[in-house]
């Protein structure tokens, strides 16, 4: 895995590090709001037949996110 991504290109199956959601929007406030808050552990759950949107798991609850906004979060290595 490259040390930094965009949420979107994690493929299921595996957990990482938020490192900074992008942006200073009603979208990347909302983010955060959620719990993407840095050094917070995402799984990535599934994904939808045609790709989009994608399951996560962070703090204890699931939520599924469209490739629009799961873009604007930044990732980077495994969670431990």
């Amino acid at each position: 895995m490259a040390s930094q991504q965009t949420l979107d290109e994690v493929l299921p199956g595996c957990t990482i590090c938020v490192v900074r959601v992008e942006g200073d929007d009603a979208l990347s406030r909302r983010l955060t709001s959620l719990g993407f808050w840095p050094g917070t552990a995402v799984e990535v759950v599934r994904r939808a037949p045609f790709g989009d949107p994608t399951q996560f798991s962070l703090r204890g609850y699931r939520l599924a996110l469209r490739r629009s906004e799961a873009v604007r979060v930044i990732v980077g290595q495994a969670a431990r």
